[in-house]
Order: structure tokens, then C-alpha cells, then sequence
């Protein structure tokens, strides 16, 4: 039998009033853009995260899609699904979607819904570029021309909490990909002329 991981109850954390006002105003409108804990070691910023995480409602999202797309959201679709979504030429050519195309989308047709909790996603200090932005397989490309992109912590926090412990010790550069991705949404990934990209809202 599986255990389930217990997480401290956010109601419980005393004190700390502006942490937990600053998590709770970003949960209600993540356009925030994020929030920076400060504190020393052992002031519960940690265990905020995780317990706020048990607080947000279930998402929609995708079934077995490693990105959590959200099923309803044709522009924020991630390669893999957009290739499986099923709509007329209209609406692929226009990139809007007809009254006929929407009411598919919204029942779940084709991708299907599926209920999932939010994830937190804890970035380690020592994460690679590849770790945190996901991989593409040139090799599997230049021989059978598929294109594989193996996900990385961006993927797995997209519609989450990514959580940085210790974000002043990150690498310069990883601290770019960070941001560009936060401010885009999307993470894009090229490697020698292949890209892939997907929805990267955390």
C-alpha cells in the first residue's frame, strides 16, 4: 500500500502573517509572479509551500500528458497534445476556435480530462540546465526523425509551485532560463536546429 506523504496544515503555521498572506494573494492571482521567502533555517518556508499546495483546489488537466495541459485551453497546449487535439481546419488555420470545436474541447473529446492534485516542484541546487528545461534526444531524431523531448522540472511545475530553496546560490544563467520562462509561460527547448516547446506557468 502506497504512504502518503503528510503535509503540515497550513492553518496550523503560527505567526508568519505576511508569508502567508504574500502565498495566499499569489495562489488567488498567480500574474503576481511569484514570491520571495527570506528567513533563516527552520522558519517554516518550506512547509508553507508544501501545505498551500493541499489547500489549492484539483486541477483539469490532460490525461497521462507529462506537462498537465489544461484540456479546455487550446493556445496553451503543449506539442503532443495540440498534435492530438481534434479540430476542424477553420480553427487550426485561424488558432481560434469555433462554437462547434469548443463544445469537443470543453466535454474532453479526444485528450480527455483527468483530475490531479497541484503539484510542488523543488528545484535542487545543484539541478543542470538539462534537468530543469527538459532534453531532446538528437540522436533518436537523426536516425528515425522523431522528435523526443524528455521533461524536466519546468514540465512537472507548469500550472504549480516551483519551489527554490536558496535561489541566491543558483547559477547566473540558470537564474535567465528561470525568468524567461516564468515571463513567457512556455519553455522552449532547441538543440542543433530541433525544438520543442510547452506551457511553463508556475
Amino acid at each position: 500500500m502506497p504512504q502518503t506523504r503528510l503535509v503540515y496544515p497550513f492553518s496550523a503555521i503560527v505567526g508568519q502573517e505576511n508569508m502567508k498572506k504574500g502565498l495566499l494573494l499569489n495562489a488567488i492571482n498567480p500574474k503576481i509572479g511569484g514570491v520571495l521567502l527570506r528567513g533563516e533555517k527552520g522558519t517554516a518556508k518550506s512547509i508553507a509551500v508544501r501545505a498551500l499546495a493541499q489547500l489549492l483546489p484539483q486541477i483539469e488537466v490532460v490525461p497521462d500528458c507529462p506537462f498537465l495541459c489544461e484540456p479546455h485551453r487550446l493556445d496553451e497546449l503543449c506539442d503532443t497534445c495540440a498534435d492530438e487535439m481534434a479540430i476542424c481546419d477553420a480553427c487550426t488555420s485561424k488558432m481560434t476556435i469555433c462554437d462547434a470545436c469548443a463544445a469537443r474541447i470543453f466535454k474532453g473529446e479526444k485528450l480527455g480530462i483527468a483530475k490531479r492534485q497541484v503539484p510542488v516542484v523543488e528545484l535542487p541546487i545543484g539541478a543542470t540546465e538539462d534537468r530543469v528545461v527538459g532534453t531532446l534526444d538528437i540522436e533518436k531524431a537523426i536516425k528515425s526523425g522523431e522528435k523526443h523531448f524528455e521533461p524536466g522540472l519546468l514540465a512537472a511545475a507548469n500550472r504549480g509551485i516551483l519551489y527554490i530553496d536558496e535561489v541566491n546560490l543558483l547559477d547566473d544563467h540558470l537564474v535567465d532560463v528561470l525568468l524567461d520562462a516564468a515571463a513567457m509561460g512556455v519553455n522552449f527547448v532547441e538543440r542543433e536546429g530541433i525544438s520543442f516547446s510547452h506551457p511553463a506557468q508556475f
